[in-house]
């Protein structure tokens, strides 16, 4: 059964980023859900899973914003990171996509993970 995961990570504090609110919308525009990271920077529960995961695009938008003043790393406004749209493309629907973000107060990294 496919499902689409996500985790943060904020490699500045060497922790998981807790709290913050991320966004998932099909490709055109349409929002999915709105959840939020747990205390391990993960979401509770898959993103999508099973029917509910169909081929196509996807965007995750990490409203890091938010979450770097809530940390205090936010720095001068305005801050140089605030929302974070992700796109990428599901291929295979019975496929694990896991479409985690490693982010600090000035930059950010993605990648397809396990």
């Amino acid at each position: 059964m496919g499902r689409l995961t996500t985790h943060v990570l904020d490699t500045a504090l060497g922790r998981p980023a807790a709290g913050m609110e991320i966004t998932l919308k099909r490709a055109n525009g349409d929002v999915i859900k709105t959840v939020r990271t747990n205390d391990d920077g993960r979401v509770d529960a898959p993103l999508l899973e099973g029917a509910a995961l169909i081929k196509g695009g996807y965007e995750l938008t990490f409203n890091a914003g938010a979450y770097l003043d809530a940390t205090g790393q936010a720095g001068a406004e305005p801050r140089f990171l605030d929302e974070i749209p992700i796109r990428f493309g599901v291929a295979d629907p019975e496929a694990h996509y896991h479409v985690p973000l490693l982010l600090s107060p000035f930059g950010y990294s993605t990648y397809r993970g396990s």
